[in-house]
């Protein structure tokens, strides 16, 4: 099984892809955006430093991101593959990423960027709501995906509550960084011919049978 990384701007459905393809081929799925918002709970140093910088829509310092990916990917069930999105953020980083591999003696595998409409996204992330008992994901701009009754989960019955990122400023400073960092980091795994193209506005399960073909036919 190869490794996976995933690309995509703020709320494109990574996360819900990598879970899918966690189910089916059972590999870990290595999520950046989770690791700093658990340390952000942390009552230290460093996870008051993560919280604020992530509330104001900022990238946490590199040095700590590399440590903490280059300690989570050196664990064994890693040694059979893995997942990993959210991360790298620019071209530095992908390059510190490759670096961090050979020390593990891994290679890159398969890059796969989901493509999606800023309007689409905003929508996501604004109406974004988490139940803090389950971590249901509802959206309140989806009747698709809107609670039935408003601040509570349908299967739980937990409070729903809206991530301290997920804000409109938050939204638009991350998505401002994101374009102008990911040209260079796609075209440096185009010229590794390890990047897959697939449109993120499609339905969660018509992605799904993109990213599934292309693990498949590699």
């Amino acid at each position: 099984m190869k490794n996976i990384m995933f690309i995509a701007p703020p709320a494109a459905g990574k996360g819900t892809q990598a879970e899918i393809v966690v189910q089916k081929y059972n590999i870990p799925h290595i999520s950046t955006g989770d690791i700093l918002r658990e340390i952000s709970k942390e009552d230290s140093e460093i996870g008051n430093y993560v919280k604020e910088t992530m509330k104001n829509g900022g990238l946490v310092k590199d040095e700590i991101t590399y440590k903490l990916i280059k300690d989570r990917l050196d664990r064994d069930d890693c040694k059979n593959g893995f997942i990993i999105d959210g991360f790298p953020r620019n071209l530095d980083q992908a390059k510190e990423y490759t670096k961090i591999l050979d020390e593990l003696g891994y290679d890159v595998g398969l890059v796969i960027y989901l493509d999606i409409k800023e309007e689409v996204l905003e929508k996501r992330i604004t109406g974004r709501r988490l139940c803090e008992n389950c971590n249901t994901i509802y959206n309140i701009n989806d009747p698709k995906s809107c609670p039935k009754v408003e601040s509570t989960c349908d299967k739980c019955g937990g409070k729903l509550y809206q991530r301290d990122d997920d804000n409109l400023e938050s939204f638009q400073n991350r998505y401002k960084t994101y374009v102008e960092k990911t040209k260079d980091i796609i075209d440096y795994y185009k010229n590794m011919n390890v990047l897959y193209e697939i449109n993120g506005d499609a339905t969660v399960e018509e992605v799904a049978d993109e990213v599934d073909k292309i693990i498949s036919n590699n």
